[in-house]
């Protein structure tokens, strides 16, 4: 496996390790949700990534993998959701879309002197139920106008709801193949430990065969590229050591003890998962798809075991 990946970084950025830039966390209630914003602090002018987290996670549970984004030369806005409710998402769609609105007024006066936001080049990605809710909002379920067009989707290990009786409304799956009407490319990432319990033989996980990411890629059309982190679970991907309650237990920590979890090291799996995101974005607004097209070519040149799913034919 490292010899595939060092032959294919050279004539490629190895969007697997940490960029170039140097970036920084900025935390701002100036605006319709509560964000913690991940920004380059070197001079200049970035794309902008929105991103919608899972259920009872906080934003700053993905530092890691926000920053291994934005070292890359990207400016990552994430909202928090209080919503209580998981199943019942309108009110987060909407919200998403509000903040989606404010970036054009109230991005640029949060960052640092002389980073500015190019929102010509803005991509929408999320996790778990923020990954359903990044499709829904691309979906047009927002129920307001946005003045900001989405140029690229990503959904990290989507999921719809908790059970096929109890599904996220709006009800976007329809289990039909290629059904979504979506005016963008997209991305589904999906994890092979996702899907199973952590007790036993009680069908209880996080993200439940049917409503998890195998439906969402199944359902998009052509232009979608989809992997799975197969050796990996649901919540992987979250920090363990940086996002605290007010009890002091990590967060991070607290959630991935729910689902089930992969035994390899959890950095190889943030540097899995904002190595995909870097190359979609790279492909999508920065036009460089070099970077994607080998990891589709050859998958073993990622730091853990990755699979390329197929699409589905019309």
């Amino acid at each position: 496996m490292a010899e595939a990946r060092q032959a294919s970084t050279t004539a490629t950025v190895d969007v697997f390790k940490r960029g170039n830039y140097t970036t920084k966390a900025i935390r701002t209630s100036n605006a319709p949700k509560t964000l913690f914003i991940v920004t380059p602090e070197n001079e200049g002018t970035y794309p902008v990534l929105l991103f919608l987290h899972g259920y009872n996670i906080c934003p700053c549970c993905y530092n890691h993998l926000l920053q291994h984004i934005s070292s890359h030369g990207y400016i990552i806005v994430a909202p928090l959701f209080l919503g209580l409710c998981s199943l019942y998402c309108r009110p987060d769609i909407k919200g998403a879309a509000e903040v989606t609105n404010w970036l054009s007024s109230g991005l640029q006066p949060v960052l640092p002197e002389n980073v500015v936001p190019n929102l010509s080049r803005l991509a929408l990605a999320g996790h778990s139920r923020g990954g359903y809710l990044a499709f829904a909002l691309a979906l047009g379920n927002a129920n307001i106008t946005m003045n900001l067009k989405f140029l690229a989707l990503i959904g990290i290990d989507p999921v719809a709801g908790a059970n096929k009786c109890m599904k996220s409304v709006p009800k976007i799956l329809t289990g039909v193949p290629n059904s979504f009407n979506l005016d963008m490319p997209a991305m589904v990432i999906g994890t092979g430990l996702g899907g199973e319990s952590i007790i036993g033989c009680i069908p209880c996980s996080c993200a439940p065969d049917g409503l998890n990411y195998a439906e969402f890629f199944k359902e998009c059309k052509e232009n979608c590229h989809g992997f799975v982190i197969s050796e990996y679970g649901h919540t992987d991907m979250l920090d363990d050591d940086f996002c605290n309650n007010c009890l002091g237990t990590s967060i991070g920590k607290l959630m991935g003890s729910m689902c089930k979890s992969g035994k390899g090291d959890k950095t190889l799996m943030i540097e899995c998962v904002g190595g995909l995101v870097v190359a979609m974005l790279m492909a999508q607004l920065n036009g460089e798809s070099g970077e994607l097209d080998a990891i589709v070519d050859d998958s073993s040149i990622a730091p853990v075991k990755l699979e390329v799913m197929e699409a589905s034919q019309p």
